[in-house]
């Protein structure tokens, strides 16, 4: 079969969504760092809408690691299809917003060339919770993260995600030209000014006066971003390509549902993002922090108990009666009390994300999800596990998660076979559980002393290490499935 490319668009099929412009006639507005699968699942599809009445919005991007994606879309002249799968079908969708994509390793200068053009007005971001190179526990830039070291020695040529930024704006600062406005789309807490203070430490650790600049110049838009975004397979590809009737190297498979929430901070100017559905409000934390609480935290107590039990998918491990009760009790008496939205109706939320968890069409791994939980375990599950604490309420599913977690990156499963782990802290981890062993005492004693999880708070909290210990020794003794079972029917001692 032929690829899918600008000469091949009008092979497809008339079912067969596709740009309402032509890609060649757009100008870029919008530099993104970290083109992955949910930038062009979500941020990507919103400017494709967008660049139909308002050319001046195209994206080029930035792969910060590897050429894979570069490689793989160059040759399509960067179109790629966006498959929308629920139990009613598969909706597809070829997006063009995607312009182009540098792999900065290979070439930091032609990324920082794009980003100082004055057209170019905001920078996004979707380089996942450790992209940011920070402390999770405390928000702030982590100057001894080899990337920092790397970039701090290097200025001129960064590699980190804050490095990149930081240079663009000195840059554009030495010429004259406005700066951009940074949009952080990752699952940090108060990602705008989180993003913003990390940013401005680490610029002002190369210049006290570049880091004053970013700090009180710059403007920092929060968001919150929302939709479930699974891995492709070659599956995928295969089935895709064949319904296509073209190539497609690397399409995005998604659910129906999207949500974008985003601070109206655009001194430069801005798409009409409303336009197509995005929300702008004034401040984006409560959102935030009810998605962040509610779909993050379910998701990966579900993932590690959802792998734990034997189940590879999210709608696998939610067909067990145990497990969906568990997520939904976790939700209704644990996170919601802790958010504070008056506008938003957190019941019908819940059970959305509860349907959403259901749907079999997506085949998102719990592997997948079960990913760099040192980085994401702060924002998704010990924020609202500190509200609970303060306020004397009970933490046990909390716990439960945490000690799911602590479980998973022991590195050895219930039948006794490895677990591939994927953690910046992996190997640390791994050297504290075996050094632990089976006992549950000395295994949360150890894992509890990583400070840049936990914080010390946390550490040295009594009701807090308990009630993970309640947890942990269930699941070493009973296993996930047994201990899911006691703790869905109220069995927490």
């Amino acid at each position: 079969m032929p690829r899918l490319s600008l000469a091949t668009l009008d092979q497809l099929g008339p079912e067969i969504a596709r740009p309402a412009y032509d890609p060649r006639a757009v100008t870029v507005g919008i530099v993104h760092l970290g083109v992955g699968a949910f930038h062009r699942a979500h941020q990507a599809v919103y400017l494709d809408d967008i660049l139909g009445h308002d050319p001046q919005w195209a994206i080029a991007g930035a792969s910060l690691r590897r050429s894979d994606m570069r490689d793989a879309l160059a040759p399509q002249d960067n179109l790629f299809t966006v498959a929308v799968r629920s139990g009613e079908g598969t909706q597809l969708r070829v997006v063009g917003s995607l312009r182009s994509i540098d792999v900065v390793p290979e070439n930091p200068a032609a990324i920082l060339a794009r980003m100082i053009d004055p057209a170019v007005r905001i920078v996004s971001l979707t380089v996942t919770e450790k992209g940011y190179c920070h402390d999770p526990a405390t928000g702030d830039l982590n100057a001894a993260h080899p990337d920092i070291v790397a970039d701090l020695a290097s200025p001129r040529a960064p590699v980190s995600a804050p490095g990149l930024i930081a240079e663009a704006l000195r840059l554009r600062r030495e010429a004259g030209i406005v700066p951009f406005t940074v949009m952080p789309c990752d699952n940090l807490p108060s990602n705008g000014p989180t993003v913003h203070r990390i940013v401005a430490q680490y610029a002002a650790l190369l210049d006290p006066a570049l880091g004053r600049y970013v700090e009180t110049d710059v403007a920092f838009a929060g968001t919150m971003v929302d939709r479930i975004v699974p891995a492709t397979s070659d599956d995928d590809i295969a089935e895709i390509s064949d319904a296509l009737g073209v190539v497609d190297a690397w399409p995005v498979v998604t659910e129906p549902f999207t949500q974008w929430v985003i601070e109206d901070r655009f001194p430069t100017g801005r798409p009409d993002f409303a336009s197509v559905g995005a929300e702008m409000v004034a401040d984006v934390e409560p959102f935030e922090k009810m998605k962040l609480r509610m779909l993050n935290g379910s998701h990966s107590t579900l993932a590690y108990l959802g792998f734990l039990a034997g189940y590879e998918t999210v709608s696998a491990a939610m067909a067990n009666a145990d497990i969906e009760k568990l997520c939904r009790d976790l939700m209704t008496d644990e996170v919601i009390p802790t958010l504070d939205l008056p506008e938003a109706d957190l019941p019908a939320y819940r059970d959305a994300l509860i349907a959403r968890f259901h749907n079999p069409a997506l085949k998102h791994r719990t592997w997948q999800i079960a990913m760099d939980g040192s980085q994401k375990l702060p924002q998704r599950l010990l924020g609202t596990v500190r509200d609970r604490l303060a306020a004397g309420e009970s933490i046990d599913r909390l716990a439960l998660g945490v000690a799911a977690w602590m479980r998973y990156v022991t590195g050895t499963d219930e039948k006794g076979a490895a677990i591939d782990v994927r953690d910046p802290l992996g190997p640390r981890l791994k050297a504290l559980g075996d050094a632990a062993g089976r006992d549950a005492g000395a295994l949360v004693e150890a894992y509890l002393g990583a400070e840049e999880v936990f914080g010390r708070d946390l550490r040295d909290d009594k009701r807090f290490a308990d009630a993970v210990k309640r947890g942990l020794s269930m699941l070493l003794d009973q296993g996930a499935r047994a201990t899911v079972a006691a703790y869905a029917a109220g069995e927490f001692q």
